[in-house]
Formats: C-alpha cells, structure tokens, sequence
C-alpha cells in the first residue's frame, strides 16, 4: 500500500467498527476547546528577535500536532477499504488563498513532515511550501491542475471519472501522482479562520480520500478567568474545533492525544528539541 500498513493485530470490535459505520461522515466526532497562548507569543517574539521572521501560532500548532502523532501514532491512522492502516510518514493538508481578498484564488498545499520535526523544521518546511505556491497570484500547483482537469470534462463524463477515482480510492489503487496533490489524502487538514477575524468553524470530514481529523481555529479572544479566591483573571485564548474520524482509535486514545497537542500548544518551547523518543505504531 502506497500510504500505509495494514493493522492485523486489532482487536476483533475495532476491525469490524468501518463496516458498521461505513461513511467517515458516519463516524465523525467534534471536540470545542481553547489554550492560552501567552507562552506561544512569548516563544513568537523571541524567535522572531533571532531572525525568524513570519513565525506564528499556526507553526506552533502544526508542530504540536505533528510532536502528538510522534508519541501517539495512531490518529495517524487511515481506513481504506473498510480496513484500517497506519499511515507512513505525517502529511498535513492546508486550504490558503493567493491573495486576502473577495475574489482572491484558494489553493490547497500538504506539507510533509517527520516524526522528529522540531519547531524550527516545520517553520521552513512550510514557509518553503508557501512560496512555492502562493508566490504569484496566477501560480498553480499540481492540486490546481488536477482540478482544472477533471473540471473541463463534460458533467455525464465527470461523475463517471469522480465515481472510477472513489473505486480505485477503496481498493488503494489510485496513482501516487494523485495522491500527492489530493487534499482529500493526508493525516490531518487544518483551516485558519484568524486571518478573517472569525471563530472556528466545525468543518466536516470528507468521505472521499482517507483524512481522518480536520482541525480548524480562530481569532485571538479574551476572556476572563474565574481564579478559586474569587479574583479574575484575564487572559488570550485561541478556539479550535476537531472533527475526528472515531473509527482509527478510541475515545480514551484520542483524549490523551489531545492533550497532549494542548500542552504543546500552551508551553512550545519543548518544540524546538526533537521528541527523545518517536513511538511507532502497532503491527
């Protein structure tokens, strides 16, 4: 299999759960929270002091979630075919536009990463990824060609070519030339509603492709704090909302994965230090 392994050694319920629930719109579950992010700026603007410029939340947050996968490789798993797999390598999906406008182009990138990413890794492994795709606003990528394709073929002929790729998609057969510019293949997908000023939307997962988180966040916010003397506290949080395929992994898994990605979140700087261990998933 051309993205992962398939997983013998689950137990009985697990491996017959993506048939109950054959859909990924079936088996989607939705998680509200927020972190603080004073320490996630405090890290922002020392980096940025030592040259690294365009640094962010978004980084961090990418870097949480891929630090996550390394010590809890199972949300990095996949169904195909009913079966499950344990994805190779991380691949991490983005929707962003060309240009902040009305009427300005969208276009998808997926940014490949390791497992022992550090902080640093992912900061110029995506900007790199970002300037390779949305440096002209007339630019494409493979994503976009491949949608230019299918979309100038005749309706009847379409649904045809769409139903054909979904077919080959369930028995793990569809080229790798595809696979590298879907955005509907990948570990995770996530969205940034910051840059439009809005709260965090509960987007859905999709049913084509095998993406089985999809993890959207907001604007910075206050909020008030409530402290056990009486006194308030007031302090700056980001939302974000995860839509989790609960077919790959338990409830009790993916609440440990999450807080973890929320500890990286609230304290990054452990994100500059390779993980001192990458736990694999099992066989």
């Amino acid at each position: 299999m051309k993205e992962g392994r398939r997983l013998k050694s689950l137990n009985p319920f697990a491996s017959i759960v993506p048939y109950i629930m054959v859909e990924r719109s079936d088996s989607q579950n939705t998680i509200t929270d927020c972190f603080d992010i004073s320490g996630a700026e405090k890290l922002v603007r020392k980096l940025r002091t030592e040259g690294y410029d365009s640094i962010g939340i978004l980084h961090i947050m990418l870097a949480a979630y891929v630090r996550a996968i390394s010590q809890r490789p199972a949300v990095n798993r996949f169904i195909r075919g009913q079966k499950i797999y344990a994805r190779n390598g991380i691949v991490i999906n983005m929707a962003v536009k060309r240009k902040m406008s009305l009427d300005g182009e969208e276009t998808t990138i997926k940014l490949k990463c390791d497992p022992s990413d550090t902080l640093i890794d992912i900061y110029h492994k995506f900007n790199k990824l970002l300037e390779e795709n949305i440096g002209e606003e007339d630019s494409s990528n493979g994503t976009d060609l491949a949608a230019a394709i299918i979309g100038h073929i005749p309706g009847l002929i379409k649904k045809w070519v769409i139903w054909f790729l979904k077919l080959l998609d369930y028995f793990g057969l569809i080229p790798s030339a595809v696979l590298n510019v879907s955005p509907f293949h990948g570990s995770m997908f996530i969205t940034s509603m910051a840059s439009l000023n809005i709260p965090p939307i509960r987007h859905h997962l999709y049913n084509f492709g095998n993406v089985p988180v999809f993890i959207a966040f907001g604007a910075k916010r206050a909020e008030l704090v409530l402290n056990e003397d009486g006194s308030v506290t007031k302090r700056r949080v980001v939302d974000f909302v995860a839509n989790l395929d609960e077919r790959i992994c338990d409830g009790y898994y993916y609440a440990s994965t999450l807080k973890m990605f929320k500890k990286y979140l609230v304290s990054p700087e452990g994100l500059l230090e390779p993980p001192a261990e990458v736990v694999e998933d099992v066989r």
